[in-house]
């Protein structure tokens, strides 16, 4: 018996010594030690042996037992080195090459200068307020002093999804909203898409408007001045200076338009202001009397402000775009001027 032990302990030596794979051992293993491996059948003999004998055999075969296991623990450890050294091999990295160069996404433009633009306006006291795109025909014209049968609805190219909804083509309802629940002073920025039928170089079908509202006691026209003016020169730069037009618009009276001198050329003339040194950049004026009495606001006792400027043209005059339509094609090439520094 004890030749078959030693001849086994051989044999379990041999082919260990021979093993090239953790899964050859793991099968070996079982071989040798599995539920019907060949150190667990001498095991299973002991029924065979003489009752006065039994003891020594049993001894004998869990030495053996112990050997094999060490074979295979020893090997194991042997073969997880060796494949783990195996592993750096193919998986090395050469760190004399130079790295990857990481890539980091940035905001698009348009979501650049509106922050730019909300935070310059926070700054000054203003609240945020974001009315619905789908609008009443009421809030977008008939509450703003534009019913049914007034001219000034062909300014707009309106979509038109009803008789009584649109997609509002600026954001001036929020204001009518606010002004609606909230009783004076109010201070409020209402920014959000805006929708008209019009598609060319300087237009698009959807573009994204800013517009503020002050309502208080004697707001007047030096009030919305020293308000642009401040705005402009944190949109701009300190040198930016603001000029106000006469207008006509049916909501505010009076009414102007605000240029601003050019971001190009400061004023002296240039292609991008047409040698007139000033670019147009937003509407404004004093609330019309109608409009803060349609929303049940004593026009007697309070007065208002409201301006309204569109992100996309900001941007072209901040970035010196020329075509609005840039702006929507998401060329990788345009868009990536504007990363991280």
């Amino acid at each position: 018996m004890q030749d078959k032990v030693n001849l086994l302990l051989e044999n379990a030596k041999k082919e260990v010594a021979a093993l090239q794979s953790s899964r050859e051992l793991a099968d070996l293993k079982v071989k040798y030690l599995g539920k019907t491996g060949e150190v667990t059948a001498l095991l299973k003999g002991m029924k065979d042996i003489p009752s006065e004998k039994r003891a020594e055999f049993g001894k004998t075969v869990n030495v053996l037992k112990e050997q094999v296991a060490a074979l295979f623990e020893e090997k194991a450890t042997a073969l997880k080195k060796e494949e783990m050294l195996k592993s750096f091999e193919k998986d090395a990295v050469d760190i004399t090459l130079d790295g990857k160069k990481v890539s980091f996404g940035n905001l698009h433009p348009l979501n650049i200068v509106r922050n730019k633009v909300i935070d310059a306006f926070i700054g000054m006291g203003f609240e945020v307020f974001e009315g619905p795109e789908l609008e009443l025909d009421y809030y977008c014209f008939q509450a703003l002093n534009i019913p049914k049968d007034h001219p000034a609805r062909d300014m707009q190219d309106t979509f038109y999804i009803s008789d009584n909804v649109v997609l509002r083509t600026h954001t001036s309802p929020g204001q009518v909203r606010v002004m609606e629940k909230k009783k004076p002073p109010i201070k409020i920025l209402s920014p959000g898409r805006v929708y008209r039928a019009d598609d060319d170089a300087s237009h698009s079908p959807m573009f994204h408007q800013i517009e503020g509202l002050v309502v208080d006691k004697g707001i007047t026209l030096c009030d919305l001045k020293g308000i642009l003016d401040e705005f402009v020169q944190i949109m701009f730069d300190k040198d930016t200076k603001t000029r106000l037009r006469p207008s006509y618009f049916p909501f505010t009276e009076p009414s102007v338009e605000v240029d601003v001198t050019c971001s190009e050329c400061h004023g002296k003339g240039c292609k991008l202001c047409k040698g007139t040194g000033w670019i147009e950049i937003l509407g404004a004026g004093i609330v019309n009397k109608k409009v803060l009495e349609n929303c049940g606001i004593d026009s007697d006792e309070y007065s208002g402000l409201a301006f309204g400027l569109g992100i996309e043209r900001t941007t072209m005059i901040k970035y010196g775009v020329p075509d609005i339509r840039t702006l929507f094609e998401n060329d990788v090439r345009f868009l990536k001027q504007f990363g991280r520094k």
